[in-house]
């Protein structure tokens, strides 16, 4: 409990140090006037539109969960740890996000491993549905293309090698013969084969169309929010909208950088003044209103969701959660 306890408070340092930044970037007073002067009837229908994303990857993460046969969870058990998994977006490498597949674990008795290949199908569906939104964009920017199509190749190329069962086998076989990685093999295994079921045609493609039609839906919040700030409410300001917060979606994901801090909103940031023209103030203001609706908001659901499960923690009750950690308390 207190080593991710203390992981994900680094990622919460890099987050407030990162708006910082952004302010700074647009100055401080500019970036208020800015903000001042938003259309706030506007943020309440982006929020909503976040959730609308969060509603449909709920989706597929239960659909994923059925697929590896978890068919004793009921949803709303399904939907209390996916939200929970929101917060551990933000830790360091991300890994905290491992913690999913260990509270599949308690739940359902699906092994760690096969709950690990539950979150990178996750993440690599959610990476191709991005893309995809990215095209259009990409096409009228080709200055992106050299970045869009290694990410692309690289997702699909991992996708692929997923389907090569008889040369992944070979391999499994072969390093059994090792006496040092002999111990990694049956989690290996189980790995593969959660990523084997998850990553067949039908089921990515299902995936992909659920994450495509989700993450759209934070793009027109977006969208919302430019014209909020005095963008013209035009098709093309919309299609930049989408184009830009996909696109930066990938670039925070592939940083490996808590919840994408940092690269994400440099790269909202620097589009914005690049492409859309927008002063600095109002292109920091876009951003820091975007990413508020979007990662923040839902790192909060997340932690409201932890005071209300302790058991996900290794607690037994709610006020463990504040109390100093011991040796008793922790992720069992």
């Amino acid at each position: 409990m207190g080593a991710l306890r203390q992981r994900l408070g680094l990622g919460l340092i890099l987050g407030f140090l990162v708006l910082l930044g952004l302010a700074l970037f647009g100055d401080i007073r500019q970036v208020g006037q800015v903000v001042q002067h938003f259309d706030w009837r506007i943020y309440p229908l982006a929020l909503v539109l976040t959730l609308f994303n969060y509603t449909l990857r709920f989706v597929k993460w239960h659909y994923y969960l059925r697929l590896v046969e978890v068919s004793t969870l009921p949803w709303w058990q399904s939907l209390r740890l996916f939200v929970a998994g929101f917060p551990l977006a933000v830790t360091p490498g991300k890994v905290g996000e491992v913690l999913k597949a260990i509270w599949i674990q308690q739940k359902s008795g699906l092994p760690v491993a096969q709950g690990v290949s539950i979150v990178l199908a996750e993440r690599i569906s959610d990476g191709l549905a991005v893309l995809i939104l990215s095209t259009s964009g990409v096409m009228a920017y080709p200055q992106y293309w050299p970045a869009f199509a290694s990410i692309g190749l690289l997702l699909l190329g991992g996708i692929i090698l997923s389907q090569m069962r008889t040369l992944v086998m070979q391999i499994f076989n072969w390093l059994t013969r090792l006496r040092r990685l002999g111990r990694l093999i049956p989690p290996l295994r189980q790995f593969y084969e959660g990523t084997f079921i998850l990553f067949r045609p039908r089921s990515t493609l299902l995936a992909v169309s659920l994450g495509s039609l989700s993450w759209l839906g934070e793009g027109i919040g977006f969208y919302l929010i430019l014209v909020g700030l005095g963008m013209p409410a035009t098709a093309h300001t919309a299609g930049l909208a989408i184009f830009i917060l996909s696109f930066s979606t990938v670039v925070g994901a592939v940083s490996t950088l808590p919840g994408g801090l940092g690269a994400a909103e440099a790269s909202i940031a620097g589009m914005l003044v690049l492409l859309a023209h927008l002063p600095q103030a109002q292109a920091a203001a876009a951003t820091l209103l975007i990413r508020l609706a979007t990662l923040w908001f839902g790192v909060s659901l997340g932690l409201i969701t932890w005071t209300f499960s302790p058991d996900l923690l290794g607690l037994k009750t709610r006020q463990d959660l504040f109390a100093s950690p011991t040796r008793e308390q922790g992720v069992h």
